[in-house]
């Protein structure tokens, strides 16, 4: 595939506004976020190709100004957000449905305006601020797939979140939302001090204690977790594997480079346990995270925002930084 070369890939041009076709949508965006798979369409190690001249970005909200012919989803004035995948709505995902991304193939979130296909359209809890509500969609949605699918966590399960990128920070607030007990692996002791005002009973900090699965055993009695969020990924992923319970299951966040490294031997060590890789989650998925959200009033993690001029500032602070939740784009 064709990188976008880097900061270099990212220009300035002026937008007209578009005239939605039949069935879609025309927002006025308000608000948008990067993710780690928009640093990985610029490097060119993105499963999906940018398509040259693309707008960036799969995640956004903003106001609906206008809409095309036999639309239903939406009405004039609505404050909405689009899926992450343009048409898949329910059911398994498909190759196909997979393939057709925005701010990848399809236009994004980073300009004034933005069309969304009718199936696209998802309205956002009332109580988030734009920036808030920007900041949902990629790492919110699989996270909350990461412990709602193929069946949700319990109340009294016990939960592992790897990583303190959006994803984890995303995971620990979810698993508290469904009663869940949630430990975390994270990498200095300033993170573990956050993530335990952001619900997390016990912290493990891998620069101390390398062999956390060790630890995260002792803390469960020997028995091991019932769910892993695991948004590292193969580096960390047999560790991960051996720190989930019998019949636990162990969710794989996101896309990953080609070169990364798989772990050696069997790191199932003769467990039975289900390794389940997601990729974000549908639009009914997406509503059903909405609705938690809203009627549990949580808030997702903003480390910094940047305005519309300030874009490539906020490519350069996600991509060589180290922020602590979501890095937003805001509009006038």
């Amino acid at each position: 595939m064709e990188p976008l070369r880097g900061l270099d890939g990212l220009s300035l041009r002026t937008q007209k506004a578009p005239r939605p076709g039949p069935h879609q949508v025309l927002v006025r965006v308000r608000a948008a976020s990067l993710n780690r798979r928009d640093i990985m369409l610029m490097e060119g190690t993105y499963p999906v190709a940018a398509r040259p001249g693309v707008v960036p970005l799969s995640d956004g909200i903003g106001e609906v100004v206008a809409v095309g012919a036999g639309v239903t989803r939406a009405a004039l004035g609505d404050r909405v957000m689009g899926t992450y995948f343009v048409d898949w709505v329910d059911g398994p995902q498909t190759q196909r449905s997979s393939s057709e991304q925005y701010g990848a193939n399809h236009d994004g979130w980073l300009a004034t305006y933005i069309v969304l296909e009718e199936n696209s359209v998802t309205h956002v809890p009332a109580h988030l601020t734009d920036a808030e509500a920007a900041a949902l969609l990629c790492a919110g949605l699989v996270a909350w797939a990461g412990l709602t699918k193929p069946a949700p966590i319990r109340a009294g399960d016990t939960v592992l979140t790897v990583g303190t990128g959006p994803v984890g920070l995303f995971a620990v607030q979810y698993a508290k939302l469904l009663g869940a007990r949630v430990l975390s692996i994270t990498s200095s002791a300033e993170k573990a001090e956050r993530l335990r005002k952001l619900g997390a009973d016990e912290v493990v900090d891998r620069t101390e204690t390398p062999d956390w699965d060790d630890a995260v055993l002792e803390h469960t009695g020997g028995a091991g977790v019932q769910r892993v969020v695991e948004a590292v990924g193969r580096p960390t992923l047999s560790k991960s594997l051996a720190a989930t319970a019998y019949n636990g299951m162990v969710s794989l966040i996101g896309a990953f480079p080609a070169g990364t490294a798989a772990p050696a031997g069997d790191p199932l060590g003769g467990k039975y346990v289900g390794l389940q890789r997601l990729a974000v989650g549908s639009r009914t998925d997406l509503e059903a995270m909405n609705r938690a959200i809203a009627a549990h009033g949580m808030r997702p993690v903003i480390d910094r925002a940047y305005r519309f001029e300030e874009a490539r500032e906020a490519y350069r602070y996600f991509a060589e930084d180290d922020p602590f939740g979501k890095v937003v784009l805001t509009l006038p």
